[in-house]
């Protein structure tokens, strides 16, 4: 079975800050991927997403030191075990690159050629007179696409992408991609982990959490229709406390991704925090917090009561008892989910002010 996306590439090119940028979390916290200008991966390194671990990052060692010999390494990092391959440079793709791609293909396994520390780059070139951005990141895309083809990679796909800035260049482009390639179970998780970055990239994180909430809407009606007092309520308000928290972690509304996005544009967390209106903090969340919004909403906390009472009644009972847990869990994180994007925006135009 396969297990994740792999990062690989030669050592010292971001392999790891790329990691950290995919999880949307700083370079410097803990369980962030090890960076250094030396080799810090020594062995395979699994990360799986913290509200969706069927999504998982492995950054694998640097190839081409004396500890990683291109001849034993697709054996080391068992290559047939993921989903496909993202190839990491900082410059110009190597012989070690295309022999990697090379082998992931005979595979039949999808690879991508990531080229980071572009903005490094583009501050650079930004000194000469008569700079252009655009003439500048069509240079480097062209010399990446004609080192790769000369290497005997037919039709490489190439991102730029910036660690520090990820609304530009590439970015946006390899998320959907990505999203695209995986399988119609693991597409909207993938688009869930992945930090926001723009509105469109927010109202595609509202698509596909509406999914997930349609799944845990059927799995409360499923528990609904079983008749035993207490349990359906029960099970509601669980599955409501630790939903909410998953909508606000995936929305970047959770007090550690707005500390790592507000290290990463460099601004007060307060400023980020200022735009959150109408989400709570995860620690709020809990079933005294979902409590308090069923007395907001009469036709939800009318459906819990009317739901437990005709439990006494068979085969009315169940169907009645499934469609109310039905609806009130649908109803309420529908809700809890609109109010999380329209924060979500708010704090994504904080960000770029």
């Amino acid at each position: 079975m396969s297990d994740g996306v792999a990062n690989i590439g030669n050592t010292g090119v971001g392999k790891s800050s790329f990691v950290n940028a995919f999880r949307n979390i700083s370079d410097y916290i803990q369980g962030s991927a090890k960076t250094g200008v030396e080799q810090t991966t020594m062995v395979p390194q699994e990360y799986p997403n913290d509200i969706f671990p069927e999504i998982t990052l492995w950054d694998l060692p640097g190839i081409g030191t004396s500890e990683f010999k291109p001849d034993k390494y697709l054996e080391i990092v068992n290559f047939s075990r993921y989903d496909f391959f993202i190839i990491v440079s900082a410059g110009r793709f190597t012989l070690y690159d295309a022999m990697l791609a090379l082998e992931i293909k005979k595979m039949n396994k999808r690879f991508y050629f990531v080229r980071t520390k572009v903005d490094q780059d583009m501050d650079n070139e930004g000194m000469r007179p008569n700079f252009s951005a655009t003439q500048t990141l069509e240079q480097i895309r062209n010399n990446c696409l004609s080192n790769l083809k000369n290497k005997g990679i037919a039709n490489p796909m190439v991102f730029l992408i910036s660690r520090r800035h990820l609304n530009m260049y590439d970015f946006p482009k390899l998320h959907k991609t990505l999203a695209d390639d995986l399988n119609d179970l693991k597409r909207p998780l993938l688009i869930m982990a992945m930090p926001a970055f723009s509105r469109e990239h927010l109202q595609e994180k509202k698509a596909a959490m509406k999914k997930l909430i349609l799944k845990k809407a059927l799995k409360s009606c499923g528990v609904g229709a079983i008749l035993v007092p207490g349990l359906s309520v029960a099970y509601d308000i669980h599955l409501l406390v630790s939903s909410m928290k998953e909508i606000c972690k995936a929305f970047g509304l959770d007090e550690i991704s707005l500390c790592n996005l507000a290290e990463r544009i460099r601004k007060p967390v307060d400023v980020l925090k200022s735009a959150v209106q109408k989400t709570p903090m995860v620690s709020q969340i809990d079933s005294k917090f979902v409590l308090s919004l069923t007395t907001k909403f009469v036709t939800v906390a009318s459906a819990m009561v009317v739901e437990e009472f005709l439990r006494c009644i068979p085969v009315l009972g169940s169907l009645v008892g499934g469609a109310a847990s039905f609806a009130t869990t649908y109803y309420m994180l529908k809700g809890f989910l609109e109010d999380a994007v329209e924060d979500a925006e708010s704090v994504l135009a904080k960000a770029t002010e």
